[in-house]
């Protein structure tokens, strides 16, 4: 037996190192498994992470392409970390892909200490497990998004508040408040994978904070205000920097309006997504575009009433379980939820600083704040965003059940558990309904298997220790078939564009997230590609939706005039011409070449890409290769 250190003495059995070793392996082969063979998954990002496996700057940057003309509408964070596993294993799929599923099982391994610091090694490692299955996380820790990154930290914030919880020195300066600023420094960074998101989880960690931490008021709100400095820091001094350095020698900073980092955070990123007031960045890699630049040939919108960016449900209360978004993230919601109030209930009369109500507050905070901006944030909503719910639910489920299961001996914590399992088992056979035909004898297995499962927890879980043990095993064991076959089933499938989701393919429009990203083959436009050399960049075309696939077959520099949708004012004509006369660009690419009389720039001639085409069509002469129109801007039409 070894002794812990959680919020009172407790004894850690022999099998819980065993037990956690098997997650985590576990973890790492659903995570890993066939890794080679998942594809570039979001080519967009995959562009930028091949970019900076070629310029030093692009990586800094998050630029589209290494000649550094435009950046992608993400901070770099989730950009530095797949760039420099390219440049250190060779550019692949599977070296970008690779730390991301690393991450997956790293955000397990910390979801775990920060549970087990409050409730336990038991309840830390169904927290894991319930994580580690959730198909939103099995998606996510498989796909390029900065999503993965972003959970890891906020993660990290949540154990780093954990520890500082237990930190036996109630003073300011204490290792308590070094906890709260490496909490700070990793939300700071998850600002720095996916904005404004990672401040989410904020009021679930400020909340247990100013409810639970040792020492008085006045210590917990100076500590909590050493936090947010930590934060600002953290986040801030990239702003700085792109602020300081000269626009001129860095990329155009993608979705902003004015080339500025902070507008890009706030606008865009932030409070414009929310509050539908989106002035700046015109669209982006994962949110649905906007009709793209006539120039650009317009891709095919999603079938059915999937929730692929602005498509999704009207905002509200109920978003979060419409259609199929709920098999993304809420298979053990219905636990998540009885185990907050169960736990706030039985944990009523505790002291201030008891672990088991401070894991509840930070947790049902986080769960909380979470889900209520995701339910009413205005413009372009993408079911994979549910991925930062879970690290709450699966932490709620696990302190929960163990809660409940220390009072087994009462038939009211027997009831409840026995409801879990109930109203989990009819909420599975629900999700199960969204794709009927996929493993339909399951659905109705698992409803009955919940019932059987609910009476054996109310009649025998409180008869002797090896009888009880095994009824857990397998009410668990039910309880977490449902979102492994989903998880199961997702890392079993390819998976591409910026709009991924989950589980088996939907019967409106197919398992592999589409988005308008997967390019028709163009093996002679290729060639081409690959033969300019001594330029800055190989081919120009409006929109990212050519440039990113055309950039992985060729391993070329391409310009995306506009950045994701087009609509950027990057470059404008002016310098886009004094790119041509300084040979920076070989060809200009039209995907369809259209009637002349119509041409995207005389329609659209507010946006640069409007202008810039006009320019390019009324000066030189296309040839078509693969369907494409190719302007050779080195050889102007005479006059």
């Amino acid at each position: 037996m070894v002794v812990s250190v959680t919020g009172g003495e407790r004894l850690r059995p022999r099998w819980v190192l065993p037990s956690l070793v098997t997650l985590l392996a576990a973890t790492a082969v659903l995570y890993l498994w066939g890794l080679r063979a998942a594809g570039w998954a979001n080519p967009y990002y995959a562009a930028a992470v091949q970019a900076g496996t070629h310029s030093w700057k692009a990586l800094l940057f998050a630029s589209l392409d290494s000649g550094n003309a435009i950046t992608v509408d993400k901070p770099p964070a989730a950009m530095w970390v797949m760039g420099l596993s390219g440049r250190l294993f060779g550019f692949s799929a599977w070296s970008m892909l690779l730390p991301q599923a690393l991450m997956g099982v790293a955000t397990v391994a910390l979801l775990y200490g920060a549970v087990r610091r409050c409730s336990g090694p038991a309840a830390g490692l169904l927290a894991g497990a319930a994580l580690a299955v959730t198909p939103v996380a099995a998606l996510m820790f498989r796909y390029n998004n900065p999503d993965a990154l972003m959970t890891l930290l906020v993660v990290a914030a949540g154990y780093c508040v954990v520890r500082a919880l237990h930190s036996p020195n109630p003073r300011w300066l204490s290792a308590g408040t070094g906890w709260l600023v490496l909490a700070g420094v990793a939300v700071g960074f998850a600002f720095l994978a996916k904005m404004m998101q990672a401040f989410l989880v904020l009021p679930g960690l400020a909340l247990v904070v100013l409810v639970a931490a040792p020492g008085g008021i006045a210590s917990r709100l100076g500590k909590l205000v050493t936090a947010g400095a930590a934060v600002a820091v953290s986040a801030g001094w990239y702003v700085v920097l792109v602020e300081l350095w000269p626009a001129g020698s860095r990329p155009y900073i993608g979705g902003s309006t004015d080339n500025s980092l902070w507008n890009l955070a706030v606008d865009y990123n932030g409070l414009g997504r929310v509050l539908g007031n989106q002035g700046g960045g015109h669209g982006g890699a994962n949110h649905a575009a906007p009709p793209p630049h006539p120039a650009v040939a317009a891709p095919p919108p999603p079938p059915g009433p999937h929730f692929g960016g602005m498509a999704g449900r009207q905002n509200g209360v109920l978003r979060l379980f419409q259609d199929s978004l709920a098999t993304e993230y809420a298979w053990l919601l219905p636990v998540a939820v009885i185990g907050l109030l169960a736990g706030l209930w039985l944990t009523r009369r505790g002291a201030r600083i008891d672990p088991d109500r401070a894991g509840l507050l930070l947790w049902g905070g986080w769960l909380v704040s979470t889900a209520a901006v995701l339910s009413y944030m205005s413009r372009s909503f993408h079911t994979y965003y549910t991925v930062e719910l879970t690290p709450a639910i699966a932490a709620l489920a696990g302190i929960g059940i163990v809660l409940l299961w220390r009072r087994r001996d009462h038939w009211q914590a027997r009831a409840t558990l026995a409801a879990m399992s109930a109203i989990t088992g009819v909420w599975v056979c629900v999700l199960f309904g969204y794709t009927p035909t996929w493993l339909p004898w399951l659905r109705w297995k698992l409803l009955i298997a919940g019932f059987v499962a609910a009476a054996l927890l109310f009649a025998c879980a409180h008869r002797p220790r090896r009888t009880a043990a095994a009824i857990a095993a397998v009410a668990l064991a039910i309880g977490l078939t449902g979102p492994a076959a989903y998880a199961a089933e997702t890392v079993a499938l390819p998976h591409s564009g910026g709009s991924p989701y989950s589980g088996p393919t939907r019967s409106h429009g197919g398992g592999f997230g589409g988005g308008g990203e997967n390019a028709t083959a163009t093996p002679q436009l290729d060639a081409l590609l690959t033969e300019v050399g001594g330029t800055r960049w190989a081919a120009a075309t409006v929109g990212s939706q050519q440039v990113s696939a055309l950039e992985l077959r060729t391993g070329t520099s391409l310009l995306a005039v506009g950045g994701f949708s087009g609509r950027d004012d990057a470059p404008t004509l002016a310098q886009f011409q004094q790119y041509v006369a300084d040979g920076d660009i070989h060809y200009f690419l039209l995907a369809d070449r259209g009637n002349r009389n119509n041409r995207p720039g005389r329609s659209n001639s507010a946006t640069s890409g409007g202008e810039i085409t006009a320019w390019v069509q009324d000066n030189y002469t296309a040839a078509t290769v693969d369907k494409v129109a190719v302007y050779d801007l080195t050889a102007p039409r005479k006059a």
